[in-house]
């Protein structure tokens, strides 16, 4: 009845006595029961060493070590590594723990009973209330070591496994990290190499490129502008002096015209045929002078001297022209013209030198003109093309630098790693021989089956206790009843002398066992 009303001290403390034995039974016998079980497992020896991991000698500052993996990754790799059937039957062939082809089974065994903890040593961060956990990494300084651990049931045996699992681990580290080191090293000599190739190729693209557009190169642009410019002021004076030699040539061609002209009139009496019209006309003159006159008469003398000069002067001037017939054809020009006349013909001459030399320099000029507008033309299509390869070559340039300093920075690390200044792995604590079993721990069986049987009999009494009907006391019955309890009679027995008060508590504290009547007393 207990259920219905408020339950106090005094209701509890009943309880307790009354279900005390159910109590006490399991808790009794239920470690004793843990401590007999934990006979009935085979036991487990566990062997551990100890693994201390050296930080790199050389700083890191001025040597970058190739292994930057998770400390945690990379002890899980070499785990798996050292226990690959490979590494594994070498190290129990040498042990000679098993027969010949039973290797197998060993190898299973110490796959599924080693174990590998990391070492946690940084006292503030473990023992710091509410700090939460990191997860290690290979920089942490709260993991200078681990720990590795195999059990068997023979503890010889796992010491002797143990020890050589370590000694395993220690060296699949050292291998490891050399392979890793070579393989870094190897691996960037073969880039550094393809990259030199391929500067060796971008430097001969862009050599060609120069050959080809020799003179339109980005850089020759000021310098096709200037050229340019200066074309351009050559052609002006050019063109000026062609022209003033033009006008030159012409003003002497006209002087030449005049004074030839006025020396050709003043030559006309030298002129053959006017010296032969002169002599035919003194001739006829003689001959009508002498049908008139006697030869003694002066005028036919003075005709007859005249028919003689102009005679010798014919015979002068016929003499003169054959012996410089072709030289007056050609030049058009007669060794008896005046200074003057010869003057301006070498003017002239030379002015139609000048004139010639001008017309070629204007169309050497013109032509030259020609070719810096194409390369000033075609320029940006070129600057474009050797902005790429000027960009690829960079590029290349700056890929083969970095990766010749990683090399140089792997092979400094190759060698740290050969002289084994690097991070090293040392054996603190080797395995040593196990005394007792860690499996089973029998006084944690018999604390667990303590804890046990100490639930399981609470749980019996309370589950009695709460399925119990029985009206025990006057709180019992005036929650049962619904109606006021107007008086009680005590228990009157054998141990009402015994009892305390005389008010029948003796009972209720659960010391005898009562009449069953008492249990279903009745108030009025």
């Amino acid at each position: 009845m207990t259920e219905n009303r408020e339950l106090s001290i005094e209701d509890y403390l009943a309880m307790a006595r009354r279900r005390l034995k159910i109590v006490l039974i399991p808790l009794l016998v239920a470690p004793l029961a843990g401590f007999m079980v934990s006979y009935i497992f085979p036991p487990r020896y566990v062997s551990q060493s100890m693994i201390l991991v050296e930080g790199q000698k050389v700083p890191t500052s001025y040597v970058a070590p190739d292994i930057t993996t998770d400390f945690t990754q990379r002890i899980a790799g070499l785990q798996q590594q050292m226990l690959s059937g490979s590494r594994l039957r070498p190290v129990i062939q040498s042990l000679g723990l098993v027969k010949p082809g039973e290797e197998g089974k060993l190898m299973e065994d110490i796959r599924t009973n080693m174990t590998v903890t990391p070492v946690l040593a940084s006292i503030s961060e473990t023992t710091a209330p509410g700090a939460k956990k990191k997860a290690p990494s290979a920089t942490d300084e709260s993991l200078p070591g681990f720990y590795i651990g195999y059990s068997n049931s023979d503890p010889s045996r796992a010491q002797k496994i143990c020890s050589a699992l370590t000694s395993l681990m220690v060296d699949e580290n050292l291998r490891s990290r050399a392979d890793i080191a070579k393989g870094t090293t190897d691996f960037l000599s073969r880039q550094v190499e393809d990259a030199k190739r391929a500067i060796d190729d971008q430097d001969a693209k862009l050599a060609a490129f120069k050959k080809q557009y020799l003179g339109q190169l980005p850089g020759d642009v000021d310098t096709n502008m200037r050229m340019l410019s200066s074309l351009n002021s050559q052609l002006d004076a050019t063109t000026q002096t062609l022209s003033r030699a033009q006008q030159d040539k012409s003003y002497a061609e006209s002087m030449l015209a005049q004074q030839v002209a006025a020396w050709k009139a003043g030559q006309s009496a030298t002129n053959p045929q006017t010296l032969e019209q002169q002599l035919s006309v003194l001739q006829t003159q003689l001959i009508q002078l002498q049908g008139r006159y006697t030869d003694d008469h002066p005028d036919v003398i003075k005709t007859k001297s005249d028919i003689a000069k102009v005679q010798a002067r014919l015979d002068e001037v016929n003499k003169k022209m054959n012996d410089a017939p072709a030289a007056g054809a050609t030049t058009g020009a007669s060794s008896d013209e005046p200074p003057e006349v010869k003057q301006l013909r070498l003017q002239v001459h030379n002015y139609k030198q000048v004139i010639d030399q001008s017309t070629a320099e204007q169309k050497r000029l013109q032509a030259q003109i020609n070719v810096y507008q194409a390369r000033t033309s075609m320029s940006p299509a070129i600057e474009e093309q050797y902005r790429e390869l000027t960009r690829d070559y960079d590029n290349a340039q700056t890929f083969y630098r970095d990766l010749l300093a990683k090399k140089s920075s792997a092979e400094v690390a190759n060698n740290m790693e050969n002289e084994q200044q690097g991070e090293q792995m040392e054996i603190l604590t080797p395995a040593q021989l196990p005394e007792a079993p860690a499996f089973p721990n029998r006084p944690i069986l018999a604390a667990g089956g303590l804890g046990a049987g100490l639930a399981l009999g609470l749980v019996v009494a309370m589950w009695l206790e709460f399925s119990d009907r029985c009206i025990r006391t006057e709180k019992d019955i005036a929650v049962a009843m619904e109606l006021p309890m107007l008086i009680s009679v005590p228990w009157l027995g054998a141990d009402e002398e015994a009892a305390p008060n005389g008010n029948g508590r003796r009972r209720f504290w659960g010391r005898g066992s009562p009449p069953a009547e008492d249990e279903e007393r009745v108030e009025v």
